[in-house]
């Protein structure tokens, strides 16, 4: 039976070396004449925001600027953001950065035209009206914030990352220059490619995937696992960090529709308790959330094998066998790049699983995707079969 099935994303996409240089044009044409300018503290020492605010005076737009994004940045970030917009009376923010910057840009703008607190937006749909317009340049090829509805905070009161989900959160134009990420350090390119190859591989599998996730998934997954281990080397093959950065878009594109799973909500007390960077913390998890879901979406799992390199996938081969070289294939990309692979080697304590498989269970939102049902025993297991 056909499926029926709605698709969004934002509504313009700048892709090209030197599209940077776009930025003061594109945010005028959408009527941005006073700018937050929202970044970090790394893309500002890189000199990278300071070619995005050349951009935009040169287009007459005025710059207020807010350099003070955290990684896995706090509730408190976005107020402080948003007062910044507010007090530079501005009427646009441009954020410039990796997926803590893009989200706490979207956030600011959504919360310059709605009543706080954040903590009440949480969740989906629940954002009243449309915020400031924005515009958005990744300066990682990992999150796809730049194309989804999406932004991520930490809860530390309740030691969990959460997610405000709102149609108003897609930006007005995304600018994805390959450029930018040239001086992304190895570290980092390994973590935010393993987070932007899982987005692919969790929106090919999950519940809620579509004909168009699907095509854009595969074709995510395929990509980034044939370009990662050579951005991750030589970071100046410009070659690389284009593919690296289609896959991650077009990764981006299909879970803002499908969603992603339960190796997210894994990942989401990790960082949250024990402060993991995003992506290490999602592929600590990937190939044990994997090995635990391909019963309940065997062939899918099974398809992804060779999309993900592996080799020993032949025909003859059953599903099975081709779904356990797919988790093969993602553990031995992982070593290739050296993101750890096992929860001892980022110091997290075995007492602390059943509050974590706890943390799991809370992040419903992700868990609805899955392709296996999922209980507080299922994840205190896949937690120590991690360790």
């Amino acid at each position: 039976m056909d499926q029926n099935w709605i698709f969004r994303t934002t509504p313009r996409i700048v892709f090209g070396c030197g599209s940077v240089g776009q930025a003061g044009t594109e945010a005028k044409a959408i009527g941005i004449s006073r700018a937050l300018l929202v970044t970090d503290p790394g893309v500002k020492a890189a000199g990278i925001s300071a070619t995005v605010e050349k951009a935009l005076l040169s287009a007459g737009i005025k710059v207020v600027v807010y350099d003070a994004v955290e990684p896995d940045p706090r509730i408190e970030i976005v107020e402080k953001c948003a007062s910044a917009a507010r007090d530079g009376k501005c009427d646009g923010v441009v954020a410039v950065g990796g997926g803590s910057a893009l989200d706490i840009g979207k956030l600011a703008a959504v919360m310059r035209k709605n009543e706080g607190p954040i903590g009440k937006y949480f969740g989906i749909d629940l954002v009243p009206s449309p915020g400031l317009p924005t515009v958005l340049l990744p300066t990682t090829s990992g999150t796809g914030s730049e194309v989804t509805p999406i932004a991520v905070l930490s809860d530390e009161g309740e030691h969990l990352k959460k997610g405000v989900v709102s149609p108003y959160l897609f930006p007005k134009v995304a600018i994805l220059d390959p450029a930018l990420t040239l001086g992304c350090p190895p570290g980092v390119t390994a973590a935010s490619g393993m987070d932007a190859l899982i987005h692919g591989i969790e929106s090919y599998t999950s519940i809620h995937a579509s004909r168009f996730t699907e095509f854009l998934a595969f074709k995510a997954v395929e990509t980034i696992a044939g370009s990662l281990r050579t951005a991750y080397a030589n970071g100046a093959d410009l070659e690389a960090r284009t593919r690296m950065m289609e896959g991650s878009l077009w990764a981006g594109m299909a879970f803002a529709n499908s969603g992603v799973a339960a190796v997210h909500a894994f990942a989401y007390p990790l960082g949250g308790e024990y402060h993991v960077p995003h992506g290490i913390a999602n592929t600590v998890m990937l190939p044990y959330v994997m090995r635990f879901n391909m019963v309940g979406s065997l062939k899918r799992y099974a398809d992804l094998g060779p999309a993900l390199g592996a080799a020993e996938c032949r025909s003859g081969m059953t599903d099975t066998d081709r779904a356990e070289a797919a988790i093969a294939a993602v553990e031995r990309l992982a070593d290739d790049i050296r993101v750890p692979r096992r929860l001892r080697d980022l110091n997290i304590p075995e007492s602390g699983i059943p509050v974590m498989a706890e943390g799991v269970m809370k992040v419903t939102r992700l868990l609805a995707n899955n392709p296996r049902a999922m209980t507080v025993q299922d994840a205190v297991a896949i937690y120590r079969s991690a360790y």
